[in-house]
């Protein structure tokens, strides 16, 4: 960050621009861009590509970004965070939450809002950063198992969780990506323990990554991958199918979170 505000003021002052001009060329105020000098406030993704076009830097604050925005993360899970945007392959279970890299910005400020609250911006930043992998020319082949439990816990409110299961639905057909949902009928299952995620690579051994409450364990054990990742194959298994899973989740998002006549409303005859 102080890195990124010293070339910010280097280039604006080069530029012969004031706090303010800058700041009415890539609309916000001066004072905005005082505090990203100083490393007061946070850069977003958006603000960085502005201020190139505005400076003519050719892409160097959009570049540096992606690191500003990775420090934000919080120190454990920076690791996996690197290995995850290296990985080949993902395949993930998740018994609570969407998966952060396909959680909306509404539905991941909810979720960061329980205990980020003094820094919640900056991470919900750093959470949609880390999703630009699935958006390369070649993005990781991505495989997710999703509880049933994850659609019903509402997250946030209604109008939030909507439109996470709206987005959800939007990936069903993507070529590099699966999704399937563990309904509750299967009852007991190979990872009641929780949620875990396999990462394999090209040039990498395998990785297993699952958390506690304020750190991450990663391993590339023999042994556990072997175990998890036939625990892993057994969830593919008896969860439901990519087209029964897309059907599971449109019917609770209209029926759980579908839009409700307000308190004023008038039933019609």
């Amino acid at each position: 960050m102080d890195y990124f505000g010293y070339e910010l003021r280097r280039k604006r002052e080069a530029a012969g621009m004031r706090l303010a001009d800058l700041g009415s060329v890539i609309f916000c105020t001066g004072s905005l861009v005082g505090q990203i000098e100083t490393a007061k406030k946070v850069p977003t993704r958006e603000f960085a590509e502005r201020a190139d076009a505005a400076l003519m830097t050719d892409g160097f604050f959009s570049r540096l970004v992606g690191l500003v925005l990775r420090s934000q993360l919080p120190s454990w899970f920076q690791p996996f965070a690197d290995m995850e945007g290296r990985a080949a392959y993902i395949s993930t279970y998740q018994c609570q939450l969407v998966y952060g890299l396909l959680q909306t910005e509404a539905y991941a400020r909810a979720v960061l809002s329980v205990e980020q609250g003094d820094r919640l911006e900056e991470m919900v930043a750093a959470r949609m950063e880390r999703q630009r992998i699935l958006r390369r020319e070649q993005p990781p082949v991505m495989w997710t198992v999703l509880d049933e439990a994850a659609l019903h816990r509402e997250i946030g409110g209604p109008d939030v969780m909507r439109e996470q299961l709206g987005h959800l639905l939007t990936l069903f057909g993507r070529p590099w990506m699966e999704l399937q949902v563990l309904p509750f009928s299967v009852g007991q299952h190979s990872s009641m323990m929780g949620s875990f995620t396999l990462l394999r690579f090209d040039d990498h051994p395998e990785v297993h990554y699952s958390e506690s409450y304020d750190q991450g364990h990663m391993t590339a054990n023999p042994q556990v991958i072997r175990r998890r990742s036939v625990g892993y194959a057994r969830l593919q298994a008896e969860a439901l199918s990519p087209r029964e899973s897309a059907a599971l989740i449109a019917r609770v998002m209209e029926e759980r979170y579908g839009k409700q006549p307000g308190p004023d409303a008038r039933s019609v005859a």
